[in-house]
């Protein structure tokens, strides 16, 4: 859809308010999606589940956002997921952040996942299992909290079942996972920047840089930046 253009005579106004926003974009995933948040209260938000087309996508979905998205906080998601949604967020982020002079964050699309599960079953341990590549999956386990608990890793299936004992499993591959464990309660999740304020502070990361998950050529999984923004 595209964006009504803005009042010119509504824009000295306004432009002093996007200081206390947060611009969330997402597209590492099957899903892409886009939040505008106002002093950590969702003002507007779109998710599309496309499976391709997140370039084509993405720049309409925020410029239909109020004052075409402009933020002083850009947060994105940094993977792991495919590996051109990554680099088409990551890519979006960094221009804005450039053109606006915003502080740009990052944060895992699996942590994004577990938090929503917590959010719909409440402080639980939950396993986060997405689609990967070559057949294999991405996984991760958290705590309560939403701290990690197993690492992120990238598996064949049938030894993500094994090593996963979570209750609770999320994500797009969460429902093979438990059919194939043969117990458990699967939530079939995407990412979805409209529930970006339901991440822990500790899952936010100041070192934006892409988590692939699975790196090309089979070369050591690409791990997530550690240190969390202050």
């Amino acid at each position: 859809m595209a964006a009504e253009p803005l009042a010119t005579a509504a824009i000295p106004q306004e432009m002093g308010k996007h200081q206390d926003r947060t611009l969330v974009i997402d597209s590492a995933t099957d899903a892409c999606s886009v939040a505008l948040f106002a002093q950590g209260e969702l003002i507007a938000g779109e998710s599309r589940l496309l499976g391709r087309g997140h370039a084509e996508a993405l720049v309409p979905m925020i410029a239909a956002l109020p004052l075409r998205g402009r933020a002083a906080r850009i947060a994105v998601s940094l993977g792991p997921g495919s590996f051109t949604g990554v680099r088409v967020g990551l890519a979006a982020a960094r221009a804005l952040a450039l053109a606006w002079g915003a502080e740009l964050i990052g944060y895992s699309s699996l942590a994004l996942v577990a938090a929503i599960a917590r959010e719909a079953h409440g402080a639980v341990p939950v396993a986060v299992a997405t689609t990967g590549g070559h057949g294999e999956w991405f996984v991760e386990g958290f705590d309560a909290q939403g701290g990690t608990a197993r690492v992120l890793a990238s598996l064949r299936p049938e030894v993500a079942v094994a090593q996963s004992d979570e209750r609770i499993v999320a994500g797009s591959q969460a429902e093979a996972l438990v059919a194939a464990r043969g117990h458990g309660l699967a939530m079939a999740a995407w990412p979805d920047a409209r529930a970006f304020a339901l991440l822990p502070s500790a899952a936010l990361v100041c070192d934006v840089r892409p988590l692939y998950g699975r790196a090309p050529d089979a070369r050591p999984l690409a791990g997530i930046p550690t240190t969390p923004c202050a």
